[in-house]
Parts: structure tokens; sequence; C-alpha cells
């Protein structure tokens, strides 16, 4: 089913299907009753679930890159322990570092091929998993998204501290560090940003949850803050968000994308938009390539 003729209606549920407790059944159950011009609810939310079979852009035997599950420790963490998907380039190092974060569900083959991109480009990339300490990513969202509501989000937050820390004194990293995150992910870049003040050298948030405004003042890193045209959820936080970097002299640059949803960027779903999804992450690359070397 084409994008265009899904329903907003059932977009909106399916924004509140990932950001909520709903399971797979109710959402698909509660789209089926919605009436909608064009064809059947229940067949517009089937068409929003992830394929990411479909949606692999970069092979994890790509001669360029060297990816593997790696272990590591997170003292302060969920557990003391965790794991991600280390992407090192096959050409000389040492190479800049990036940390990967993924959205309210897990290391998913989305994030994955993600931080197999950034390897293609030249970049150390971890993307961490989340729920390694509780088990790993269970190999579906619905699993993921309800085991990551049940973690203490300050010990999910640590873990990724940990983990940011890890790559960027990696001994294949160059010591500088940048950050990207979607959704959830988005939000954990923002308080990267706050947390580790000129030992992050750039972040890209996606669509994610703003720093407070009083961190503000803490942030030194150069930010580019990536935003879905249609997006109440995060825009709402965004005016605010905008000042306060302003009127604290920050290095940043805010993008929105016209004609986007939220998850513009997830190929896996028809939320994504190609073209946007395309320049977003064109801007991203270079804007590391910029800040990391």
């Amino acid at each position: 089913m084409k994008k265009e003729n899904i329903s907003s209606e059932i977009y909106n549920l399916y924004d509140e299907y990932c950001h909520t407790q709903m399971s797979r059944r109710e959402f698909l159950s509660r789209a089926s009753t919605i009436t909608v011009v064009g064809g059947s609810g229940l067949a517009m939310a089937q068409a929003l679930l992830p394929r990411y079979a479909e949606a692999q852009t970069i092979k994890f035997t790509d001669e360029r890159i060297k990816p593997k599950y790696i272990e590591y420790d997170s003292p302060g963490g969920t557990s003391g322990t965790m794991g991600g998907y280390l992407v090192t380039p096959t050409s000389d190092g040492p190479f800049p570092a990036v940390i990967v974060v993924h959205e309210n569900r897990g290391l998913n083959p989305y994030i994955e091929d993600v931080a197999r991109r950034l390897g293609v480009e030249g970049f150390l990339a971890l993307a961490p998993d989340g729920l390694f300490p509780v088990g790993g990513y269970p190999g579906n969202d619905d699993d993921g998204k309800v085991l990551q509501q049940s973690l203490d989000p300050n010990k999910l937050f640590t873990d990724m501290l940990n983990s940011a820390h890890y790559v960027k004194n990696h001994k294949a990293s160059t010591g500088k560090l940048g950050a990207v995150g979607f959704c959830y992910g988005g939000g954990v870049v923002n308080q990267l940003a706050v947390t580790m003040g000129a030992d992050l050298n750039a972040g890209v948030p996606f669509y994610g949850r703003a720093a407070d405004t009083e961190d503000v003042p803490k942030i030194q890193a150069p930010l580019m803050i990536q935003y879905a045209e249609d997006d109440p959820r995060v825009n709402a936080m965004r005016e605010g968000y905008e000042k306060a970097l302003k009127v604290n002299n920050k290095n940043y640059v805010m993008y929105s994308y016209e004609g986007t949803r939220h998850g513009f960027h997830n190929n896996s779903t028809p939320r994504y938009n190609e073209k946007q999804a395309k320049i977003a992450w064109e801007r991203t690359i270079a804007f590391f390539k910029e800040h990391l070397g």
C-alpha cells in the first residue's frame, strides 16, 4: 500500500502505538474500527508495521566494514554490563567514533543498518542495545517496546553514557565522538550533550525529546537538530529549546523536513520519506565530517 493512501487517523494511531503500552493486537483492533476513505483501516495499519528485511541498505558482509557484536562494562547501568553492535571500517584507522542510539524498542535491524551506513563513511560506529542487560532485543518491536518500558530510565541512560565513553576511548577511535539517535535516541543525544560537555564533539538528534532548558548552558557540542514537519508531540518542545540555545549562544542548526512525519528516516515503514531522509542523512554525514574530522 502506498503511504499517500494511508489515512492520517491511522498514522496518528500508529504513533500512539509506538509510544505507549498499546499492544499490536489493540493497535490493529482499533484500526479496524476506523472508517477511512480508499481502503481498510486494518490494511492501512498492517502496512505501517516494519519490514526490516526489505529495508537493509548495507549488507553485514560489505567488504568496506567489519561488524560484530560486543560486550563491555557499564557501571551503574541496568546490570553492570552492556552489549552492542560495533562497526569498524576496513580502511586504515584510527577513525572518528559515533554512537548510534536506538528508538524505544532496542537494537533492531534498522539501527544496525544505520551503524553500517556510518561504517562505510569511515566512522567507528557503536549501536548499543539498551535491552542487552535484560536479554537483548527480542526479535520484534512489540516485545522490545515492552522490555524498554520496564527499565529504569536513569540506569538505561547510564548504559548509553557508558557506551558513548566506551566507543570514544576505543583503540580504533581518534578520540573524537559524535552521537546520532532517533525518537528515544534523539532525546538521548540531547541529554548526552548536556551530560558530556566537551567530551561530545557533535550531536545529531532526530525527532527526539529536547534537553531541559535549564540544562542548555552545559551543552558544548555543536548540534544539528532534525525535526519532522508533522510531529506535534516532539515539535511542542522545539520553540523553548531553540530559545534557550540562542540565549546561551550555542552552536546549533535546526531543520524541519517538509511533508514528513515522526520516524521519517526509518526506511522499514511507510512513514519513511526517501527524499527528505536522504537530505537529512547527507547533512548528518557532512556535519560529522566537519566536526569529527
